[in-house]
């Protein structure tokens, strides 16, 4: 069967870790029909926008999109071309498996640490109402919350409201449990700060308890967002999966991928009802655009979880295996990979994803 796939290109290093990515799904056998797309800077200084209308329309033609990284600066600039994604094709739940690679360089090698982080995408600080400092509509509302509750605010504050729903929470605790049901894990555990942010976090737990109770098979408990933190460094064999409003599974998620080696190893998926995009969890690293030296892995394994969600699971389990068995090795991977960072022996971006293919080809 040949599946149709959205290709979209980022920016930085984000080009030619998409030509990794590409080689080796190709690689693991499955026929793809790839249509290419552009967005980020690049595509902003041509065209005005980092995101064109065409790139959303060939996700929601596809259902399924692989993205290289793309540049989001901070403070100005254009909003997230990730989080205008998430929201313009409501990819509601952010995914992110946290596993150590046997070879991968960790304070935590010798832990069986294997996560998966399930972020609500949608909601939160994330959705973006926000409120200039200094603007009149941002007076209005300091004055407006004056009125309705009591709480005074600086003049001289910027705002950002927080939005936690009975249906976005409850669609993504579910999907965290069926998440688990369906790969073999058994226990979810919900991250919040309900002690103190009451009716936001509050709600967040107390429907989350509530879909739980149809989940009898899976274990369910929570853990404060604070606490969350300390445990995971401590004792990260205790946990599973962790479901999260949208600015904890932000940070946490990167606490995870430090876990288990960095962000060059860390996947991602963005998963609604209509279609799915699969992304590196790491930036676009525009410092290194064109050298070719960056580590393919993180979206070599988006892809691996792509190819899952397309049904092609043998071909998913042969690409991981592959993957594991280079980095494992030792020989050709990226600098970032090798025991100095210096090492003259270390690959490039290509180079790495060549011997992927290779060890694929190898078979057992």
């Amino acid at each position: 069967m040949k599946h149709d796939v959205t290709l979209i290109l980022g920016d930085g290093v984000g080009p030619e870790l998409a030509e990794a990515a590409k080689m080796c799904v190709e690689g693991a056998g499955v026929q793809i029909n790839w249509d290419e797309q552009e967005a980020g800077v690049d595509v902003m200084a041509r065209l005005g926008t980092p995101i064109p209308d065409s790139v959303i329309e060939s996700c929601r033609r596809t259902k399924v999109a692989l993205k290289a990284p793309v540049t989001t600066p901070v403070g100005t600039g254009f909003r997230s071309v990730n989080v205008h994604l998430r929201q313009a094709l409501d990819l509601y739940a952010c995914v992110r498996p946290c596993k150590i690679y046997d070879g991968v360089r960790t304070y935590f090698a010798k832990t069986p640490v294997d996560l998966v982080i399930v972020r609500e995408n949608t909601e939160s600080l994330y959705f973006g109402c926000e409120f200039e400092q200094g603007k009149p509509e941002t007076a209005e509302m300091i004055t407006t919350i004056k009125r309705l509750n009591g709480k005074s605010i600086r003049p001289d504050s910027g705002l950002t409201i927080k939005a936690i729903s009975i249906t976005g929470t409850t669609r993504i605790v579910k999907y965290a449990l069926d998440y688990a049901r369906k790969h073999g894990r058994k226990k979810v555990t919900s991250v919040h700060k309900a002690n103190i942010l009451k009716f936001t976090d509050g709600l967040f737990l107390e429907v989350g308890r509530e879909v739980a109770k149809g989940y009898p098979d899976i274990e369910f408990e929570d853990r404060i967002v604070d606490n969350m933190c300390m445990q995971l460094v401590q004792k990260p064999e205790l946990y599973d999966v962790l479901v999260l409003p949208n600015l904890y599974g932000d940070i946490i998620s990167d606490l995870c991928a430090g876990l288990v080696g960095g962000l060059g190893v860390a996947p991602g998926a963005n998963v609604g009802e209509a279609g799915a995009v699969f992304e590196a969890t790491h930036g676009s690293a525009p410092k290194y655009k064109g050298l070719y030296k960056m580590n393919p892995t993180a979206l070599i394994l988006s892809g691996v979880l792509m190819l899952e969600h397309l049904g092609e699971t043998a071909a998913a389990a042969r690409l991981e295996k592959a993957v594991a068995r280079v980095i494992k090795e030792g020989k050709d991977v990226t600098y970032d990979m090798k025991p100095h960072r210096d090492d003259p022996t270390a690959v490039g971006t290509l180079e790495m994803a060549k011997a992927i293919i290779r060890a694929m080809e190898a078979g057992d």
